[in-house]
């Protein structure tokens, strides 16, 4: 079997980015991926079988049927105002597709706070130069572009921002959607300088210039990974006795003092996970160039 390289991305949707008279189609691509996610179903112990949802009407003690619902909005305490289907199918916006540029507003300013998914944009038949000439400007100008998207009967908020030779779509939350930092309870204390000098000297003892992902991993899903390894070779896992945290109360002078002096951690990791992304990103290169 002779390899070919990985497989292309399969597009979810397909869309138009519009302002003005430019017209440019494009292709949504998921930027995750799905077998990253671990699934555990919910199983009777006893016979080990999967358990199935039902819907439960408590008053009459019986099991509902799907199509016997209807939704319904709570407006005050067991009060609630229905919708039949149709009713709330009226309401849905028209699925358009059509990504619909507002403004375009320096990059920094979008707070991720208001960020929800987001989608790899492609350019579609016709959309190469378009969609570059887009992309390049848009990072020339470190700009982010706002847009309102319509799919799925919803009406989606979202960003379109430069990445790589390309362009992402961020699905944002819209403003009332986000609390106020106000409502936050902060205290009444107050920062000396000579601590606040120790902590910046902390924060650039361990500073990067560069955030590289390669050095983060989910240790949490490798454990549960060999877990379900071992599960699958009719093992039985050791369980280990959790070890109690006990908070301590420490003088913060002390512990910025301690902090400093451990001096910064082994930078072996972070050259190596430099060294690997340097070698995909040059892997990248040379595939876009035999094309």
């Amino acid at each position: 079997m002779v390899y070919s390289g990985p497989m292309a991305a399969r597009p979810i949707a397909s869309g138009t980015i519009s302002f003005g008279l430019v017209a440019i189609p494009v292709k949504l691509f998921s930027t995750t991926e799905s077998s990253a996610k671990i699934q555990l179903n919910s199983i009777h112990e006893k016979c080990g079988t999967r358990v199935r949802q039902q819907f439960w009407l408590p008053t009459d003690e019986e099991v509902v049927a799907r199509d016997d619902l209807v939704r319904g909005y709570e407006f005050t305490k067991d009060q609630y105002v229905l919708f039949t289907k149709d009713e709330l199918k009226s309401m849905e916006v028209a699925p358009t597709h059509s990504i619909d540029i507002k403004e375009f507003v320096p990059l920094v300013e979008v707070d991720p706070l208001y960020f929800e998914k987001a989608y790899y944009l492609g350019p579609d038949k016709g959309g190469d130069k378009p969609y570059k000439l887009l992309a390049e400007a848009m990072k020339l100008t470190e700009r982010a572009a706002i847009a309102k998207y319509a799919a799925r009967g919803k009406d989606y908020l979202v960003l379109l921002r430069p990445f790589e030779e390309g362009l992402v779509m961020q699905q944002l939350k819209y403003n009332d959607e986000i609390r106020a930092f106000a409502d936050v309870p902060m205290g009444e204390s107050e920062v000396e300088d000579a601590e606040l000098a120790l902590a910046t000297q902390i924060v650039d003892q361990i500073s990067n210039d560069e955030f590289i992902p390669d050095m983060y991993a989910d240790g949490v899903r490798a454990e549960m990974l060999a877990a379900i390894a071992t599960k699958v070779e009719g093992q039985e896992l050791t369980i280990s006795a959790p070890v109690e945290a006990r908070a301590e109360v420490i003088d913060l002078m002390d512990a910025l003092k301690a902090s400093l002096a451990s001096g910064p951690g082994d930078q072996h990791e972070r050259k190596s996970a430099k060294k690997t992304k340097a070698k995909r990103s040059q892997g990248k290169k040379r595939a876009r160039s035999t094309k």
